[in-house]
């Protein structure tokens, strides 16, 4: 869920949700300019700007940079990026420790962008995977897996026997999915409280200390953080093949895949992701 935040000397002075129903884009001036009108902070006496680089909504993550890199821009100032996989782990890592912490986004379409975390350090790379395949390396405890991500990646080990509160699951994805993960691992799992929660205030935080090592990137240097398999492999999966677009009429270039999800309501296994 989208959010923005100013903070001050590493505290968070405000962080406020951004309204899910209505576009990103024509929101997001306003909420900033809100946001720094809270905090009595004049846009001027920003000395860094931070931004979630992903994994999420290919929309959603190209308004935000777009707008940060404005801004920074704008004032000559850094932007410093910083993953919503690595934000979340930071919110749960106070709260359980000593738990192996698993990251969970929504990718839609049945998998979600998933990074594992043990003693506060990323295990692998974040990847993009079903989550029963997930959930079977995480029982499994083979060796490397011996499994990849729907991408070609390699799941993360887990490393060593499951105990009870084991891995702690948060993130929208873990929500989405928490029956499923309950379902295969009892008592090893648990579901962080809250599941989703706003990320503007960590990555502002994290973001500081960037900055306080001397990490201050252009703006122009940013890169989002992409994870998902190629959308040929996407339509492969559903049988279908690409067509190329035509002189047609607007509604008839819409894919195929744009086309279902709007009479598929809310499956999680239908839903299609923003490009």
């Amino acid at each position: 869920m989208a959010s923005c935040s100013v903070a001050r000397d590493g505290v968070v002075l405000n962080e406020e949700r951004i309204d899910p129903t209505r576009q990103l884009a024509l929101q997001l001036p306003g909420a900033l300019r809100d946001i720094l009108d809270l905090s009595a902070t004049a846009l001027e006496d920003i000395d860094a700007f931070a931004v979630a680089t992903g994994p999420g909504s290919f929309t959603g993550l190209r308004i935000g940079i777009a707008t940060m890199q404005g801004l920074a821009f704008g004032l000559g100032k850094p932007l410093i990026g910083i993953s919503g996989l690595t934000a979340l782990r930071a919110v749960a890592s106070p709260a359980f420790l000593g738990s192996r912490i698993a990251t969970w986004v929504d990718a839609w379409r049945g998998d979600v962008y998933a990074a594992l975390f043990e003693d506060g350090r990323q295990v692998g790379e974040p990847v993009v995977a079903r989550p029963a395949d997930l959930l079977d390396a995480i029982v499994n405890r083979d060796s490397g897996f011996g499994s990849q991500d729907s991408s070609g990646a390699r799941i993360p080990d887990v490393g060593s026997p499951l105990l009870a509160n084991d891995v702690t699951f948060i993130g929208d994805g873990a929500d989405t999915y928490r029956d499923l993960i309950a379902s295969r691992l009892g008592h090893a799992a648990r579901i962080a409280d809250p599941v989703a929660p706003l990320l503007a205030g960590v990555i502002a935080v994290l973001a500081t200390i960037e900055y306080a090592k001397g990490h201050r990137p252009p703006p122009h240097a940013i890169r989002p953080l992409y994870v998902r398999r190629p959308d040929a492999e996407l339509v492969r999966e559903e049988g279908r093949l690409k067509q190329a677009p035509t002189a047609s009429a607007p509604n008839d270039r819409i894919s195929p895949a744009r086309r279902s999800s709007k009479s598929e309501g809310g499956n999680p296994e239908a839903r299609v992701p923003d490009k």
